[in-house]
């Protein structure tokens, strides 16, 4: 407990793949989410069944929790998929499964009755009742929709004392309902419902067209694109750090990152970022500001940021219309694989070439380490070289670094590059 008398809440990171659980680790969550490519909301993963087992043991050894989704809506084909998930559910013994068919989340109570279970996003949770309705099915937490406003998050508190409750502060958002969308289905069959959104919303269309309202004939309103193209559904990208303190002091559970498909620069830039923030709330509330953390979360790759709903329904500028480019000049060079003997062994992200100047992000440090890169040699034969580009499979660069800052720099942590 502390001075606040409030919990600190969990902060939860996505683990699309073993690098990304492993990074989300290192940079400070208390839990990350994951699942199983062909039954959740994750059509993309990288996380075969033999490393969810080596992160399960990870997580495990950490202290930390891990949640598996089962957040699709079911069709009668996917049944047998859903008994099997079950059986490795009860092998892999997670922390909980996030679910959002009620069939499912009937099937499994039945068939895993001890197990927590987790009401996702995508069964559009926006309301005290809805929140009750769940806990007296016996749900453990519900993942309030990002359709919900701050006020509204403060009455569901205060009438649902009961319940876990957990929000998303910082990712995509999409211009559906809770992510319920189906013009990638519709546009280039791929379900966004299972994790395979192919971004339609993200695209440029060329339109020229004529809008009358039904009950004003005649009445023609006028839509066309300019030298930009349009990008007439494309949302910025959520972030909620500016009001990270409003959030922090009624009581939620788990706060929550977007972004299974995203680089480990992404997953250590948001998990460094909020947990400083976080914790430097509760040790001085009084003195907290934004500022320092937006910094560094501006430095990822985003479509601008936006406070999505929290102030009620949001207005135009929720919204780009002119492009989808990211505003950062910064770029995930790297990954450490390797610190020994005052080398460090680095997976490209990013070209290098001497000369560059990389910064290298501590996970105990909030300061980044700034290098200039004198000498660079290619890991696969040790010649030095000039430059060198993520062109092949597994290609790594040894960089020479100096004993202190060494020290700063375990495997997995992530290094960046200004563009």
């Amino acid at each position: 407990m502390n001075k606040l008398n409030l919990i600190k809440p969990e902060l939860l990171l996505p683990a699309g793949s073993l690098s990304g659980l492993k990074t989300a680790l290192l940079y400070g969550a208390d839990a990350v989410y994951a699942g199983l490519p062909e039954i959740s909301l994750r059509a993309k993963s990288k996380f075969p069944l033999e490393e969810v087992e080596e992160g399960v043991s990870l997580i495990r050894k950490a202290g930390k929790k891990i949640y598996f989704a089962l957040n699709l809506f079911s069709h009668n084909a996917d049944i047998t998929r859903i008994e099997n998930f079950t059986k490795t559910i009860k092998n892999l013994n997670p922390d909980g499964v996030i679910i959002s068919d009620p069939g499912i989340f009937q099937y499994v109570k039945k068939e895993i009755p001890e197990i927590s279970i987790h009401i996702s996003t995508q069964a559009n949770v926006c309301s005290w009742l809805t929140v009750d309705f769940w806990k007296n099915m016996g749900a453990d937490l519900c993942v309030l929709g990002r359709e919900v406003s701050f006020i509204e998050a403060c009455e569901i508190r205060k009438k649902c004392g009961d319940i876990r409750l957990e929000i998303f502060i910082h990712g995509a958002m999409c211009i559906s309902y809770s992510g319920r969308c189906l013009m990638s289905a519709f546009m280039a069959s791929r379900s966004a419902n299972r994790g395979a959104c192919a971004h339609s919303c993200r695209w440029k269309y060329k339109s020229k067209m004529l809008l009358e309202e039904e009950l004003r004939p005649g009445e023609y309103m006028e839509l066309e694109e300019d030298e930009h193209g349009s990008y007439i559904l494309n949302s910025k990208d959520l972030c909620l750090m500016p009001k990270l303190d409003k959030i922090l002091s009624i009581g939620l559970d788990s706060l929550k990152i977007e972004g299974r498909t995203k680089t480990e620069y992404y997953v250590a830039q948001t998990a460094r970022a909020y947990r400083k923030a976080i914790d430097d709330y509760f040790n001085s509330p009084e003195t907290w500001t934004p500022d320092i953390y937006m910094k560094e979360l501006l430095t990822l790759q985003n479509r601008g940021y936006t406070l999505g709903f929290f102030d009620g329904i949001p207005g135009q500028d929720a919204q780009d219309y002119k492009d989808t480019t990211s505003r950062s000049e910064w770029r995930n060079a790297g990954v450490v694989k390797e610190n020994k003997d005052g080398f460090l062994t680095v997976a490209l992200r990013h070209k290098l070439k001497k000369g560059d100047e990389i910064e290298i992000l501590p996970p105990l440090r909030f300061e980044p380490v700034k290098i200039k890169l004198e000498k660079m040699f290619d890991a696969e034969d040790n010649r030095i070289v000039e430059e060198i580009a993520p062109g092949k499979t597994n290609q790594s660069v040894i960089i020479p670094i100096e004993k202190e800052q060494g020290s700063l720099c375990p495997e997995n942590t992530v290094i960046r590059i200004r563009i």
